[in-house]
């Protein structure tokens, strides 16, 4: 059976000293400069001063470089101490997940796919299945889970693919929206579009961390709703 990268027992130290903390470290450090597409093991190599073949002793391929770098930012993640209940636990968690996605933009990318088996990873799925001890039973449990899980993973990306739109047009989301605004009023006034009509003219326009807190507690009520109907 194939170990994990996290089971792989370390090369020798050499003059240069390595270690995978080391080189995740450095990793991190690419992405969160120039986003997954500036890292690779020869660029890590490059950033620490060793020779590319040499990170393939502690790394096998970029993939499980990628592994490493999600659960080390992971850590981010936990809050301090356990909540008291199961609803702040799971918005304390989705905080957290949304404050470490902003501070490493990457992570967006990698949210979603297949879980975490780094400490890390296994420390959040943890501690957000802990949350509904005593309240449900585990298929609803991962069921609620995945559920605001699937929320998170949605609003965060589309956060952030905002963000990056705005470094890659030079333009705020108002100069968009000023940008665009004679097109979509002509479209509009064909009365084409009364929804769409009512939500540009007449809807709110909320923040970012606004929309997310109101979308994370709707989801929420969703499962506790569920939680009073299903059995323990």
């Amino acid at each position: 059976m194939r170990m994990t990268v996290w089971d792989r027992p370390e090369p020798p130290t050499r003059p240069v000293p390595l270690d995978r903390e080391r080189i995740v470290a450095a990793a991190v450090a690419l992405a969160d400069e120039g986003g997954l597409e500036a890292v690779s093991l020869r660029k890590v190599a490059a950033r620490l001063n060793a020779g590319p073949m040499r990170l393939y002793g502690y790394i096998a391929t970029k993939e499980e470089l990628f592994d490493l770098m999600v659960d080390e930012v992971q850590a981010e993640i936990l809050p301090e101490e356990r909540p008291g209940d199961w609803r702040e636990a799971l918005r304390l968690l989705a905080h957290g997940t949304r404050r470490t996605a902003l501070r490493h933009e990457w992570l967006a990318d990698l949210l979603g796919g297949r879980p975490s088996l780094g400490p890390n990873g296994l420390a959040v799925a943890e501690a957000t299945l802990a949350a509904f001890d005593g309240l449900a039973g585990i298929d609803t449990a991962m069921r609620a889970v995945e559920t605001v899980g699937a929320y998170c993973t949605g609003a965060i990306r589309r956060e952030i693919a905002n963000l990056r739109a705005e470094r890659v047009t030079g333009l705020s989301k108002q100069d968009w929206q000023r940008a665009r605004g004679p097109y979509m009023t002509s479209m509009l006034a064909t009365g084409r579009f009364p929804a769409l009509s009512k939500a540009v003219y007449d809807g709110a326009d909320v923040d970012a961390e606004s929309s997310f807190t109101t979308g994370l507690d709707w989801v929420l009520d969703a499962v506790a709703a569920k939680l009073t109907r299903a059995p323990a």
